[in-house]
């Protein structure tokens, strides 16, 4: 049953962290024509552009996006109950689709930055994909810079700000248990 449990949870997470993605490149006004954005992009169109046509933009937001990683969540949550104990539950599937939405923003945002940081070290010349991850992650580094700016030609930024994610995150665990 835990294989199981493995491969729907897997699932579900992937296309999650896609949909995500989408919703953060948009806000983050990446390079539309960039091949992971384009990746993105096809990936969830089959989903994004009918709730389009329901739910409009608010202020350069891309509220649909934002509702199917919720609904995809939900979905999650649905379908483990129902695989596991035979029973579904409204107020549990609804909150636990918003914990999971959240948990997997913070894990897309952690290997956003464990890649951009290998990309950095290895990649020579113009990546475009280093390029899109830069977009997505500078306007969260580019304050932390402020404080602390490189030493030594050494950038602590993104390892300053996975230990606040990490702090974050616990904190948020510890306020819902």
């Amino acid at each position: 049953m835990n294989a199981l449990q493995f491969i729907v949870g897997i699932v579900f997470d992937l296309f999650l962290m896609v949909v995500l993605l989408r919703f953060w490149l948009q806000w983050a006004r990446a390079d539309f024509y960039n091949p992971l954005s384009q990746f993105v992009v096809k990936a969830t169109a089959f989903a994004v552009n009918p709730l389009r046509k329901i739910i409009p933009g608010l202020g350069g937001v891309d509220l649909a996006s934002l509702l199917l990683a919720y609904v995809v969540g939900v979905g999650k949550m649905s379908a483990l109950m129902l695989m596991f104990y035979g029973m579904w539950d409204a107020q549990q599937a609804l909150l636990g689709g918003l914990i999971t939405m959240l948990k997997e923003a913070f894990n897309l945002i952690f290997w956003v930055l464990i890649i951009r940081a290998i990309l950095s070290w290895v990649a020579q010349g113009y990546n475009p994909i280093a390029a899109v991850f830069d977009q997505l992650t500078e306007p969260m580094l580019r304050p932390i810079r402020k404080v602390i700016p490189p030493i030594g030609g050494l950038d602590l930024s993104i390892l300053v700000l996975l230990i606040g994610m990490q702090f974050l995150q616990i904190l948020a665990m510890d306020l819902l248990r």
